[in-house]
């Protein structure tokens, strides 16, 4: 069954692992891989919003520093410089593509608030409508544990409802959900559909992703419950290859697929 058939307006997470290497710079190569991929599914018609993480993870590179700083101010400074170069370097490839990109940053606040999500919401549509290619991060830089979403997992699920979006795919450092942990199990079978998240899907889940990112496995279930309940269907496939969208997209069985909630 091909849940994406009819998906004319996509949201797309890719996290700092994906981006990066490990050493904390830019994948360049990847990076032009997705821009591509995007800019040639947005000349099909279908309408892209891209949920980027990376802006600490490549301001650290940037500065040349041995580690993500632990404290909020440097972690603030990071993303203020990462977040200028993320940009410029999305802007470039997308350009060469012939699209035009569009930074939106958020906070929390931004969409507890009734008349600013509104706001928010009109901005997105006349974006499309002018058909810019929005871009989407946390706005690390004033961020604080009372207006942060958290990580980019949950901030890709509430764009995915702020957008009206018909489908939200996750890109991250493996295939999927397995029924265990294949880091520690090798041979752990992928979970091609989840119909429903239950709290044993998030057991399964397991803890926290890569050093260089903020998530693991769990925040992507948890993301995914609430874009399916939201009448989004959603997939967190490898983003290591890009063009596992293309095969997402024509219906072939990759990653796991979470099918829009319908009750």
């Amino acid at each position: 069954m091909n849940y994406f058939e009819n998906v004319r307006r996509l949201v797309v997470k890719v996290g700092t692992s994906t981006l990066t290497h490990e050493a904390g710079g830019l994948n360049l190569r990847r990076m032009d891989h997705l821009t591509r991929v995007l800019a040639d599914l947005r000349n099909r018609g279908v309408e892209i919003i891209l949920v980027s993480s990376g802006a600490i993870g490549v301001g650290v590179g940037k500065l040349k520093l041995p580690a993500k700083p632990h404290d909020i101010g440097g972690r603030q400074a990071c993303a203020a410089v990462g977040q200028c170069e993320l940009m410029y370097i999305y802007d470039k490839f997308f350009g060469e593509y012939g699209h035009v990109t569009a930074q939106v940053l958020l906070t929390r606040d931004c969409v507890d608030d009734r008349l600013r999500l509104q706001n928010i919401r009109n901005a997105f549509e006349r974006l499309l409508d002018m058909g810019a290619l929005p871009i989407v991060n946390e706005n690390d830089t004033v961020a604080t544990e009372e207006i942060e979403f958290g990580d980019n997992d949950t901030l890709s699920a509430v764009v995915a409802r702020v957008v009206k979006a018909d489908a939200l795919v996750i890109l991250t450092d493996i295939d999927g959900l397995h029924a265990q942990n294949p880091k520690q199990n090798p041979d752990a079978p992928l979970i091609h559909v989840v119909e429903r998240v239950t709290e044993q899907t998030k057991a399964i889940a397991g803890g926290a992703g890569s050093a260089r990112g903020t998530g693991g496995m769990y925040t992507k279930i948890v993301a995914a419950e609430h874009a399916t309940a939201a009448g989004i269907t959603t997939a967190i496939i490898d983003g290591s290859a890009p063009e596992n969208l293309y095969a997402l997209m024509e219906g072939e069985t990759i990653g796991t697929v979470f099918p829009a909630r319908r009750d």
